[in-house]
């Protein structure tokens, strides 16, 4: 087993957020997977202008706030304890268009 704690792991450098990745990428039958959290404040967007795809699928949970998630066109209100599941390669962003900090938990699962 192994224990992250959240509060010990270094921010990424990412702009606007507290983005921590807590477990990086490690080999699973099938693919790979990495595991983290991120912390949007109010006005904070990810990424910080457009959509951006990734390679892997990306699950994730919207732990505390409320958020605005687009992909594509789309724009989709996200509440405390809505999961989502973004398949690989579909351009998307998220946008704490509220007043409170929001927490989203996170996994990127690449297969192959």
């Amino acid at each position: 087993m192994m224990i992250a704690r959240a509060n010990e792991v270094q921010a990424e450098p990412v702009p606007g957020v507290i983005l921590k990745t807590l477990f990086p990428f490690h080999a699973l039958e099938g693919g790979k997977a990495r595991f983290g959290m991120v912390t949007i404040p109010p006005g904070g967007r990810i990424p910080v202008t457009g959509l951006a795809p990734h390679d892997e699928d990306e699950y994730s949970i919207l732990v505390k706030g409320s958020m605005v998630t687009t992909i594509g066109e789309r724009e989709y209100r996200l509440q405390a304890g809505d999961a989502t599941l973004i398949p690989a390669g579909e351009a998307h962003a998220v946008h704490n268009d509220g007043d409170e900090e929001c927490v989203l938990v996170w996994a990127l699962v690449k297969r192959t």
